[in-house]
């Protein structure tokens, strides 16, 4: 009999752990985070496994830019982003390595290792990059590569680069993922379509304003999304609103009209720590515009949980 009760009083402490561990993944602080605005927390609860699927890190000490001229933002490192995570709630984050570190990826990797296994990165590679590299980089939590080429002069990679690219890092399951102007997604529309991975879209494919819907970057991403291999992130960014804060109307039609699209391709991050910004958004308010763009819970939870869980090779949220 002691026994049982031993048993039960064991398991009783068990569940409540359990509970509290998943209490304490949506617990919020009112703080004020580094390169945010705002000290309140987000008002929208985030699920448990809810996905940042697109920040940076940055630490100039201890990884300084690899060439002249990367600007790297300040207080940007793995623990300002943990006091990120806990204003707004989320659990689980992809590290995109910035563009001033060029094809360095180990401020990435450092950062996948601290976060453990609730992160993932995305890396900068060269076609140089051997397969030996590659699967380094698989085994260290990288699961795409990613292309910013919105400036090709200053640009750490280019377009030529991504087709050889997506062939080889096919095989390990990885994604390409593209930061390019409208015009540019628009122009390279064919190579779009030739590439065998799976795409990735940062921020709305950059859906411009005030031209919004009907600029044709919109279709074109559309019809690749309905291809059933191409995903696109649901991010603010800047240069693509006239509206701004705190509604960034223009930019959340768009938002409403890809989820009412294809709700199974949608992720949501953050962005932060904003690099192109002088004036920082405030990111709790970023956040809550999830509950506009997608007013449907179960909705949301795809959004947030279960697209980022397939994407990037998260299992079932603990």
């Amino acid at each position: 009999m002691v026994a049982r009760r031993t048993f039960i009083k064991g398991a009783s402490m068990l569940a409540l752990a359990a509970s509290t561990s998943r209490m304490s993944v949506r617990e919020t602080f009112a703080q004020q985070v580094p390169n945010s605005a705002g000290t309140e927390p987000a008002k929208l609860e985030a699920p448990p496994g809810a996905c940042d699927c697109h920040h940076h890190i940055y630490d100039a000490v201890r990884f300084p830019a690899p060439m002249p001229g990367g600007r790297l933002v300040p207080d940007a490192r793995v623990e300002e982003f943990r006091m990120l995570q806990r204003r707004i709630g989320t659990s689980r984050n992809i590290i995109v390595t910035p563009s001033a570190y060029f094809t360095d990826n180990r401020v990435t990797l450092d950062a996948i290792a601290k976060l453990g296994p609730n992160a993932r990165g995305v890396a900068v590679v060269h076609p140089i990059v051997t397969d030996a590299e590659l699967k380094a980089l698989a085994d260290r939590g990288i699961r795409g590569i990613r292309f910013s080429i919105t400036d090709p002069a200053t640009a750490a990679t280019s377009i030529d680069m991504i087709e050889p690219l997506s062939k080889r890092v096919n095989a390990l399951g990885w994604h390409v993922q593209i930061n390019m102007g409208p015009d540019q997604i628009v122009a390279a529309e064919g190579l779009w379509n030739r590439l065998p991975s799976v795409l990735v879209f940062d921020h709305m494919g950059h859906v411009p304003q005030p031209a919004g819907l009907s600029h044709p970057v919109f279709n074109v991403v559309r019809k690749l999304v309905d291809k059933g291999r191409t995903w696109v992130k649901l991010s603010v960014t800047y240069d693509n609103t006239k509206d701004g804060p705190p509604g960034y109307a223009d930019i959340t039609k768009v938002a409403q009209a890809y989820v009412k699209a294809a709700p199974e391709r949608m992720v949501w991050g953050s962005n932060w720590p904003h690099p192109n910004e002088t004036t920082k958004p405030d990111d709790a308010m970023l956040f809550d515009l999830v509950s506009k763009w997608a007013p449907d819970e179960s909705t949301r939870n795809r959004i947030l949980v279960q697209n980022a869980a397939e994407l990037y090779g998260f299992g079932k949220f603990a």
